[in-house]
């Protein structure tokens, strides 16, 4: 179904009657399980830093009595992101906004369900950003342009992975190869904290893991709820560990994510917050809004995440 640009009217924006389906699917499970719109950190600039060091490697100590020790300290580096901007708007005729009782349907008794045309487009809006969101904290390619030609964007968990990755080739996901990803994961210091411990996949390759763990192998299954979202858990060799289908991750891709290391940042509107509806300058007969915010990801160490690539993307043709 075709959007509609520009004014909304009587002639573009019918109205029927019965219950409203939404037919686009808006869940958003990563960007939910780690602080959604009401959670995270803010930032006072369009690019925010953290900061991240390691501590030497563990041995036994061969100290003689009276030694004078050597100082030793440990390093720190910063790693930094940007926030990303999310704006739309919506405009409906002063008609549009009167006609409630308008149809162009079946001509019935039934009441059209939206009495407010403008408050239900925002509210579109508002569901269509998430998405991106979530979009963008998985799949978002980093941009930090140098003049406002062209605008910032967020680096993705994703793309942020350089340590522990997998090239799986182009065959199907298997219990070993995710396992042997986990391991790598576990060895650099990540799934440390079981509850968040979460394996994300989409459609196809939750079908492969289910095969694998649970239909092949017979691991244990369960589920528990992180971050208000409700997802299944399997007994790994490292843990009670999360699985999350999101339909917003790439078909090929499966990613082990720490998910305590990863929380949005907004950049907060003085005297407005983040992401808030505002009406816009009155230029004819009609109402206009827009929806307006600025969010990026943190996503702690890099290396308490991985991720396997180019697994295969459906069954083999018949």
């Amino acid at each position: 179904m075709a959007p509609v640009t520009g004014l909304g009217t009587t002639y573009n924006l019918p109205n029927f009657t019965g219950i409203l389906h939404q037919l686009t699917p808006s869940d958003t499970p990563f960007f939910s399980a780690i602080g959604g719109l009401t959670g995270g950190g803010q930032t006072t600039s369009t690019e925010f830093e953290w900061e991240t060091f390691d501590l030497r490697d563990a041995s036994q100590p061969d100290i003689p009595e009276g030694a004078d020790p050597s100082d030793t300290e440990r390093a720190r580096a910063n790693v930094t992101n940007v926030v990303q901007i999310h704006q739309d708007s919506v405009g409906v005729s002063y008609s549009k906004l009167a006609a409630v009782g308008q149809k162009a349907g079946s001509n019935n008794d039934l009441q059209n369900p939206v009495r407010s045309e403008l408050d239900w487009q925002v509210e579109q809006l508002l569901k269509q950003q998430v998405r991106d969101i979530e979009f963008s904290f998985l799949q978002g390619t980093y941009a930090k342009p140098a003049t406002n030609a062209t605008g910032r964007k967020t680096r993705g968990i994703l793309e942020a992975i350089t340590t522990n990755t997998v090239a799986a080739g182009g065959v199907d996901l298997t219990d070993v190869m995710l396992l042997d990803l986990m391991q790598e994961v576990y060895d650099n210091g990540g799934i440390m904290e079981q509850d968040t411990a979460t394996v994300i996949v989409n459609s196809w390759n939750k079908r492969q893991l289910t095969q694998a763990f649970i239909t092949d192998k017979g691991y244990q299954e369960a589920s528990r709820t992180v971050g208000g979202v409700r997802v299944q858990t399997i007994e790994t060799d490292f843990g009670t560990v999360n699985v999350m289908l999101d339909r917003h991750m790439p078909a090929d891709t499966v990613a082990v994510v720490s998910l305590e290391q990863c929380r949005p940042v907004y950049l907060e509107i003085p005297g407005k917050g983040h992401f808030f509806a505002e009406p816009l300058a009155r230029t004819g007969a009609k109402e206009r809004s827009q929806l307006y915010g600025e969010v990026g990801l943190e996503f702690g160490a890099e290396t308490a995440h991985g991720k396997i690539t180019g697994t295969t993307t459906a069954p083999p043709a018949p």
